[in-house]
């Protein structure tokens, strides 16, 4: 077979080490990428600085790679993931069908441990045109090649079949569509003759006639059945139907339907549209398995037929009473296929529920979770609770399918339970390489959705992933690196499973015009873990992408804003597309309005910033406030001097409030030379004023000063030689220099970034930090912060007890000897 030698170009991905303060973002991908840019833009593969030699078998569209993975296991390079993500491993055979016998060789000659960081990696000229006409060749590429992969069967079998569950009880057979219902097949000579009957009499056969043709045309064999459907004669029968439809009895009706669902008929031809205004018009005459089998017909159509589901769900209301199990269960498999949630039904589908619980087999409990997930039906915690105890008793004994839809209700409603989240992370893990790959994507979704971190779980679909990769929609991608950011996890194979999501989300890349979220939901996963594909991030917050979010039927600008100010600081060598200054004001006032409505009011850091104002000596001491606002936490900022005094800084408005104020000072010598030298050699201004203050004034001023009681418990260490200072309401403050002058003659210091944390900031039951977070104190500490943490676990607590021992607790957090060490 002819081989041809091809060169391309690794897209650059910037990875920063943590806390520091020198971003280093180092490029990472494999030749894994030469699989994608060979399919999708083969005119700009020799294209870069960056290249590989790859030896590839002509057409591989549709091809596997066998290799060995013992091979390779001491090697973590690039070379690596392309083979391991289209292996063709033990459990491959379950994922691919046969027929697939190209095989690819790839020989990758760089591994992205050897490629430079970002601000080398970048070329010094403006490298904006590159990456545009990157991204905008692939994009041509991947659309020209979008029908074709739309086209082309996929060999996993990404969709598990929803109606696994009507197998489990005889009743079903009369409430749904058997596709597997067995007929004879009828030859091709008896179905010519009947169309030949059709065309002689021109509509003239009774309704009786007409059913029975339908029928038997049906039996025709499976191939035969997409001519019969264009065929004008077969179209002559449909018309005579459509003419006489209302002189079929209902079974004869149904039948006729039926027969249209084993024809595979457009579920816009006019019989259809006639169908259902006649069973519209006929519902109340009919019975209630009619009904349900009708609208399973219509279901396996894909047919959206909203009037017929609004009288059938009226039907079910009325005659709710009489619903048998089955006839529950195969209701509430059609309210999700229609994504429909009759409000009214809502309170009767939860009582169902509970009178049936015990009684419906595992996968009848997995249809019900999933009818009311995908018809966004929002149940109570007591009948969520109820369902995911019997789950967590019999996991081992349910289809993973069944167990799948069960986790997308417990995410939906946000139900944590802990004996069902540690009940699956016993049987999941090793049934996650024979789980389709939207299965996968929903276990990890539910993991991270609910904060719940178990790496056993994480482990197992990180290694199972790179091999099924191409199967990912963007969505999965997407979801993928949002789950494990979230989470704040890196698998032992962190640099295979990262690459191929990232190569996977290049090659959906034109998927994501229509579903910008996706796009911004992986990006952001990536920052978390600090990763940022510099070409993606490019295409993010390019002017036309940035106008695409603004059609989503999602917030999205906040997105882009803690993706943008994150690469701003974490990737200082960027020079790809940013936010327009206008964009970036508006987000900021917008995540500042929210802040002060719902953040800076909370009474864990109201009680937390007055009491440092009261220990500091006032609210100059203090601020609270968004140090980061795209981070969307707020934080309570603290300066110290090098021998560990407080220093003032929020100076909100320090012009207007400087008023001159006689505070009964005599003038002297000494003071005289202060003042027109500028050195002291005696007490501060400040401290001549606290002496110089009566007792009225002083007890007058005692919300600004710590409390006698205070001062006795922290009295010595920093807190004393820093307590002195006593600062006057903004109406009335001493003489203070702008803060400009204030900072450039104080002495070198630290700067405290205090977060008042909560339960939300952290793994279900665990101290494990959230990716979110884990970036916010990134960054703080590459500006120069020291992050000191009032973690809920203590705080929470102390807000019940003395306020003198809320006020000893911040005195040992914000003066520990080893802050100051951390100071520059």
């Amino acid at each position: 077979m002819a081989t041809v030698l091809i060169c391309r170009r690794f897209p650059r991905l910037s990875r920063v080490t943590a806390f520091s303060t020198t971003a280093k973002c180092k490029a990472e991908s494999g030749s894994s990428k030469s699989k994608q840019e060979k399919e999708e833009n083969p005119e700009t593969a020799n294209t870069g600085t960056e290249s590989a030699a790859t030896i590839q078998l002509l057409d591989p569209l549709d091809y596997r790679v066998l290799y060995n993975p013992s091979a390779y296991a001491k090697s973590r390079a690039a070379s690596q993931q392309h083979a391991a993500r289209n292996s063709g491993q033990a459990l491959g055979d379950a994922f691919t069908s046969p027929g697939t016998a190209q095989v690819q060789h790839t020989f990758g000659t760089a591994s992205s441990q050897a490629l430079p960081p970002l601000r080398n990696a970048l070329p010094k000229p403006k490298p904006k045109p590159l990456l545009k006409q990157t991204i905008s060749a692939r994009l041509s590429a991947a659309q020209t090649k979008e029908e074709a992969e739309n086209e082309k069967t996929e060999m996993h079998d990404s969709k598990e079949d929803p109606r696994m569950f009507q197998k489990g009880r005889p009743e079903y057979r009369s409430l749904s569509y058997d596709k597997f219902e067995p007929t004879e097949t009828l030859p091709l000579e008896e179905g010519d003759s009947i169309l030949h009957n059709v065309a002689v009499r021109e509509g003239s056969q009774s309704p009786g006639t007409v059913t029975d043709s339908f029928r038997k045309l049906s039996c025709l064999p499976v191939e035969q059945h997409a001519a019969l459907v264009s065929e004008p004669r077969f179209n002559a029968l449909c018309h005579c139907a459509v003419k006489n439809i209302r002189l079929f009895s209902t079974s004869d009706l149904i039948d006729i339907l039926k027969a249209c669902v084993r024809l595979v008929v457009p579920p816009t031809h006019p019989l259809l549209n006639a169908c259902e205004n006649e069973f519209c018009r006929r519902v109340w005459d009919m019975d209630l398995e009619q009904l349900l089998l009708v609208a399973d017909c219509w279901r396996c159509l894909e047919r959206s037929v909203p009037s017929y589901l609004s009288i059938l769900f009226s039907y079910a209301n009325v005659r709710w009473k009489d619903l048998t199990l089955p006839q529950f269960v195969q209701l509430v498999y059609i309210i999700g296929e229609g994504r429909r949630s009759p409000a009214d039904l809502l309170q009767k589908v939860e009582s169902m529920i509970l009178k049936y619980l015990d009684s419906f087999t595992l996968e009848e409990v997995g249809v019900i979770c999933l009818g009311l997930f995908k018809s966004l039906s929002g149940i109570s915690d007591h009948v969520m609770r109820k369902i995911a105890d019997r789950v967590s008793l019999q996991m081992e004994d349910m289809s993973t399918y069944a167990l799948v839809n069960v986790l997308k209700m417990l995410r939906y409603t946000r139900m944590d339970h802990l004996p069902l989240l540690k009940e699956l992370g016993k049987v999941i893990p090793a049934r996650i390489p024979t789980v389709n790959i939207q299965g996968i994507m929903h276990i990890t979704l539910t993991c991270s959705s609910l904060h719940y971190f178990d790496e056993g779980i994480m482990a197992a679909v990180a290694m199972s992933l790179p091999s099924k990769v191409t199967y990912c929609r963007s969505k999965d991608a997407a979801k993928f690196l949002w789950s494990f950011g979230c989470l704040d996890y890196e698998p032992p194979n962190e640099e295979e499973f990262y690459s191929s999501l990232i190569e996977q989300m290049h090659r959906k890349l034109h998927e994501f015009r229509k579903f910008p979220e996706h796009l911004l939901t992986g990006l952001l996963g990536l920052a978390f873990v600090n990763r940022f594909p510099e070409e993606l991030i490019d295409y993010a917050l390019r002017d036309e992408f940035v106008q695409k979010t603004r059609g989503s039927k999602y917030e999205l600008r906040k997105d882009l804003f803690t993706l943008s100010k994150s690469v701003e600081i974490e990737c200082p060598g960027y020079q790809g597309s940013r936010l327009p200054p206008q964009l970036y004001q508006e987000i900021t006032e917008m995540v500042l309005n929210f802040a002060e409505q719902e953040i800076y009011i909370r009474p864990e850091i109201v009680e937390a910033a007055s009491l440092l104002e009261s220990m500091l000596g006032g609210p100059e001491y203090v601020k609270n406030h968004m140090i980061l606002p795209h981070t969307r936490s707020s934080d309570l900022e603290v300066h110290l001097a090098m021998d560990g005094r407080p220093v003032p800084f929020n100076l909100k408005d320090p012009i207007a409030d400087k008023k001159l104020r006689d505070i009964g000072v005599s003038l002297t010598n000494e003071l005289m030379t202060q003042l027109i030298k500028g050195t002291s050699h005696s007490q501060s201004p400040v401290e001549v004023e606290n002496e110089a203050r009566t007792p009225g004034q002083e007890r007058g001023e005692e919300a600004q000063t710590p409390h006698v009681g205070d001062r006795a418990a922290l009295s010595g260490g920093a807190l004393t030689a820093g307590a002195r200072l006593q600062v006057e309401p903004k109406s009335e403050r001493c003489l203070e220099a702008p803060p400009t002058l204030t900072l450039a003659r104080r002495p070198r210091g630290v700067k405290l970034a205090i977060q008042v944390s909560n339960r939300n900031h952290y793994c279900y039951c665990s101290k494990r930090l959230l990716g979110l977070h884990c970036l916010k104190r990134r960054q703080l500490r590459q500006l120069g912060y020291v992050v000191v943490e009032l973690p809920f676990w203590e705080w929470f607590p102390l807000l019940k007890r003395t306020r003198l021992e809320k006020l000893s607790y911040l005195h040992y957090k914000v003066f520990d000897p080893a802050l100051l060490s951390r100071a520059g």
